[in-house]
């Protein structure tokens, strides 16, 4: 699936980010392919596939090695992999609040009527959002 949804992007990538179900060597070689930056952690079982004495080192190889050497949580925070879990939760609410389903029929529509729901998200965020101030004393 991964290879059909990267041809959908004409754009310049710079990073893919994924769950352990994109932890494969051919969705690493699909991303580098388009030049962009992996994220994906690697699967709690994995283990280290390429033998030392090659020159350089498969990028799900260094992924690995970089989570055994930091931590997930620290690899998480210095790969940027959070901003997946963030973009999840925005997507999570807007489904939660407008519905799973759009109401339009035409590509065109759609997209005005997502629109629309993220102006709105965005504006019940805002007015959720306390005013603060900074008190001297």
């Amino acid at each position: 699936m991964l290879p059909d949804i990267l041809e959908q992007i004409d754009a310049l990538i710079d990073q893919v980010s994924g769950d352990g179900g994109y932890d494969t060597f051919d969705c690493y070689d699909t991303i580098a392919e388009r030049g962009a930056k992996v994220t994906i952690p690697p699967r709690s079982n994995a283990k280290i596939q390429q033998p030392n004495n090659e020159a350089q080192p498969h990028p799900r190889d260094e992924n690995l090695l970089r989570v055994n050497q930091v931590g997930r949580k620290q690899w998480k925070q210095e790969s940027g992999y959070h901003r997946r879990s963030l973009s999840e939760t925005a997507i999570f609410r807007l489904k939660i609040i407008f519905g799973g389903k759009l109401r339009r029929r035409f590509f065109d529509n759609q997209a005005v009527e997502l629109f629309l729901q993220c102006a709105a998200l965005n504006r019940m965020i805002q007015l959720g959002k306390p005013d603060t101030y900074k008190v001297e004393g």
